[in-house]
This record gives C-alpha cells, sequence and structure tokens, in this order.
C-alpha cells in the first residue's frame, strides 16, 4: 500500500513537472499587435541594417550598414518613431554591417549591444614597457589606408562608441533568447564554437562571414531568419543541430553570395519569402544567379533591396482567412528582373584572399559601355 502510494505520488511529481516543462517551453501568444520588420536601404554600394519593432514597441537594431550610413539609418529610426534602441545587435565585424554603427550608437541611447565576440581593434603602437617585457616580440603594426586610418578603424569607432553610449554589451550566445514583449521572441542560433577558421574556407566562403551570429524571430504563426553573413558552412553546422529552422520568412546569408544559402539548408527552412539585403554597385556578383535559381526551385517568392528599396514585413502573429500570416511591402516597383543575378568582378572568399575593410565608389563601367562611348 505504501508503496503504491509513494508510486503514485512519484507519477503525479513526474506528471506535474512535466506539465510545467511543456508550458514553460510553448512561445508565449501573441498580442495581436503588429510585429515590424524593416530591412533598410543601405546601398546603393552593400550592407545590412534591419530594424524590428515589437508589438510591445521594443525595438532591435540588427547591423547599421556600411561607413557614411550612419545617417540613413537615424532617418529610419526617426521615420519610425524610435526614440531609444532596446538592443543593438552586430552580428559580425565587416564594415558593410557596423560601419554605421558609431553614427548611430552616439545619437541613439541603447540597453544592450550584442555581438559575436571577435575582436578586431587596432594593436598599440609598441612602447618602451611592452617591448621590455618580450625582447623578441614585436607589436603588429597596423596598415594606413589613404585617409591615414587603419583598415579596422571601423571596429575601433563602434567600440568607442559603445563606451560613449553606456549601453551594456555581451557577447551572443546560441540558444539565448530575448523577449521582445507582445509574445515576439528573438533566439541567437549561431555562432556556435568553436569559431570556423580561415583553413576551412577552402571550399570557399569567409571565416569571419561564417561566424556571423543567426538570430530566430518568433511570433504566434509568424517566424523569420535572419541569416548575417552566414556561409554554406554555418548552414551546414545548423542542419546538424537539433533546431528549428523552419521559417515563414528568410533574410538571405551575405546578400545573396554564392558561398551561402545552399540547397539542403533551403530545402529544410522552406521559406515562403526571402529577402536580400544587398547593393547595386556591389562587385561580388550579388545575389549570384545559382541563388536566385535556388530560391526559385523551392517556389520562395523573392525581394530585393538593391531594385525595391525598403522592405516591409509585417504581421499580427495570426494566420487570416487565406492562410497567411504576413505581408510585405517594397518602397518602390521596379521593372528589372528580380531573378537576374549579377556577374561578379571579385571574389568573396577567404582562399581569395579577401578582407572586407570596405569597397567604396561604384563599380568599374563595363567593357562594353566603354566601347560605346568612344
Amino acid at each position: 500500500m505504501v508503496f503504491a502510494l509513494l508510486a503514485g505520488a512519484a507519477g503525479f511529481g513526474a506528471w506535474k513537472f512535466g506539465v510545467v516543462s511543456w508550458l514553460r517551453s510553448r512561445p508565449p501568444r501573441p498580442s495581436g499587435g503588429e510585429l515590424q520588420v524593416h530591412v533598410l536601404d543601405v546601398g546603393p554600394i552593400e550592407g545590412d541594417s534591419i530594424l524590428i519593432i515589437s508589438p510591445a514597441g521594443k525595438s532591435v537594431l540588427v547591423d547599421a550598414g556600411d561607413v557614411g550610413k550612419g545617417k540613413v539609418v537615424l532617418d529610419a529610426l526617426k521615420r519610425y518613431k524610435v526614440e531609444h534602441l532596446d538592443y543593438f545587435i552586430a552580428t559580425h565585424p565587416h564594415p558593410d554591417h557596423i560601419g554605421g554603427a558609431a553614427e548611430v550608437l552616439k545619437a541613439m541611447k541603447t540597453g544592450l549591444v550584442i555581438d559575436n565576440g571577435v575582436d578586431l581593434s587596432t594593436p598599440e603602437p609598441a612602447t618602451a614597457t611592452n617591448q621590455r617585457k618580450s625582447k623578441t616580440a614585436k607589436a603588429p603594426r597596423p596598415v594606413s589606408t589613404k585617409k591615414g586610418k587603419s583598415p579596422t578603424s571601423f571596429f575601433d569607432e563602434y567600440k568607442d562608441a559603445v563606451k560613449q553610449n553606456g549601453a551594456q554589451s555581451e557577447r551572443a550566445q546560441v540558444g539565448k533568447k530575448y523577449d521582445l514583449g507582445g509574445g515576439a521572441i528573438l533566439s541567437v542560433l549561431a555562432p556556435s564554437e568553436p569559431f570556423f577558421t580561415r583553413d576551412q574556407m577552402k571550399a570557399g566562403g569567409n571565416d569571419t562571414n561564417a561566424n556571423s551570429i543567426v538570430l530566430r524571430l518568433d511570433y504566434g504563426d509568424f517566424s523569420m531568419l535572419f541569416m548575417g553573413d552566414a556561409e554554406a558552412q554555418t548552414e551546414q553546422r545548423l542542419l546538424s543541430k537539433n533546431v528549428d529552422l523552419k521559417a515563414n520568412v528568410v533574410k538571405i546569408a551575405h546578400h545573396g553570395s554564392k558561398y551561402a544559402t545552399s540547397e539542403p539548408f533551403m530545402k529544410r527552412v522552406q521559406p515562403e519569402a526571402a529577402i536580400i539585403s544587398d547593393g547595386a554597385w556591389n562587385r561580388y556578383g550579388h545575389p549570384a544567379q545559382a541563388v536566385l535559381d535556388r530560391l526559385k526551385a523551392i517556389d520562395a517568392k523573392v525581394y530585393r533591396t538593391d531594385l525595391q528599396g525598403e522592405i516591409t514585413i509585417t504581421t499580427k502573429g495570426k494566420l487570416d482567412a487565406a492562410g497567411h500570416s504576413y505581408e510585405v511591402k517594397t518602397a518602390k516597383e521596379t521593372t528589372e528582373d528580380i531573378w537576374a543575378g549579377r556577374e561578379a568582378q571579385k571574389d568573396d572568399s577567404s582562399r581569395s584572399g579577401f578582407i572586407a575593410y570596405g569597397d567604396f565608389g561604384p563599380p568599374p563601367k563595363a567593357k562594353a559601355e566603354k566601347s560605346a562611348k568612344r
């Protein structure tokens, strides 16, 4: 009898624990308010900057475009009546993603800054003190640019701006969730350790890109992936983990580079819509024709900032009568072919020696165009 009572109590305890655990793991119900995702147009060169406004009014800025694009981002924040940022997320330290961050952070009070922890700070010059500490070691000398700045000065400016802002900062942790209020949850999917190295990029892609922060946004029946500049290697690692990757919308990785958006990954995600943030002047063939062909094969609708400007996704987290949970609007219509890729003039992979320190100015004119003007 005692054994039966104990067994019953244990069974009830396990059931209760299971119910509580299940309730805690359930995503919150959508409040019915509107969630907004604005993929900003920070072209015409290249770049990413995405503004998320939750149903509860919390704001998240993912990247801030290239150097000189801070004003474009700030204008967008003003347009959407964002007076402070709850979160700023720097997906990885390339200037086309955080080049405009210093200008934004100096002007916009921010609660928490999240990055992937990679530090590109310019090394301090050698001094008599640190030379005495190591007679054989020499302090690396930063390479100067035409303007007298080091190639990674954009990162120094970003870090200085974080300090001046007074924002808290932390390194992205896989599995961590941020409650944006109203039922919207932002989760970190990548990068996971060990970080990718240049040696692992021999098949193509760039190690700094491969270590991008990857995010998932959930709000009721709506979900979206933010891929940063993730590469195929990042996608493969995500596929090997027990992670929910299926999503309604995906911000395509690496501006539509041929080194990302692999077929196996897209088959797992099964997106209805794919957003490509790229610049009409980019020299890397973004978006690649192969990527567009893969998206067409899975019947995803494609939107491009280089052709359609700012792209806005809105949702109330519930399916409508037609079975849709979101709406996509573009700043402008385009007469150009959405499904036509661009021809590459440079290769954006580690094996080519690619290091992104900025790529300013219009691309060189095509030979045919030059010949026609003679």
